[in-house]
């Protein structure tokens, strides 16, 4: 039985969601998403409450995540999600350029990444950023991806990381 599934999803004011031939549409005021219905699962409206069943037992794995994925979806679009990094160690930074983000993370070269379609990245001061979008997905990727250009090393703690992470500190060597 999936609890997460079975979940009623309420829809909030000034957002409508539809579903036009197994794709359902999210609109808000923050704007539309769209994502097909996984197979064998079926959605009812009902006011302002979202309902999922599943058809039949095949379906059992993904009832839960598809109620996740509409869950994610109308926040998106009323709220919108945004994750905050920080790049720490001598001579990094980040540079927004236009629809480029530019990183110095101690390489010989600096690293060009572009920037996706449907985000925005604003930079606070040279050493932190924040990515903002209302895919939750996307907004993730996109923070993991930047992450992965420097991760944050044990010993010294450089790298990029999230804003709320806790980096664990190793001991570095011992005197004999």
């Amino acid at each position: 039985m999936s609890r997460i599934g079975n979940r009623i999803i309420t829809i909030p004011e000034g957002v409508t969601v539809s579903v036009d031939n197994n794709t359902v549409t999210v609109k808000g005021p923050k704007g539309e998403l769209s994502q097909v219905l996984l197979k064998d699962i079926e959605m009812k409206i009902d006011g302002n409450e979202i309902t999922l069943t599943r058809k039949n037992e095949n379906a059992k794995a993904m009832h839960g995540t598809m109620n996740a994925i509409l869950t994610n979806m109308i926040k998106g679009v009323k709220d919108g999600y945004e994750k905050d990094l920080e790049i720490i160690g001598v001579g990094y930074r980040f540079n927004v350029q236009g629809k480029q983000l530019v990183i110095n993370a101690g390489y010989s070269h600096p690293v060009k990444m572009e920037i996706p379609e449907g985000l925005t990245v604003t930079s606070s001061s040279n050493t932190e950023i924040t990515v903002k979008g209302i895919d939750k997905v996307l907004v993730g990727e996109f923070a993991a991806n930047i992450r992965k250009v420097r991760k944050p090393e044990p010993y010294k703690g450089k790298g990029i990381r999230y804003k709320d992470e806790h980096v664990r500190r190793k001991e570095g060597k011992k005197a004999a």
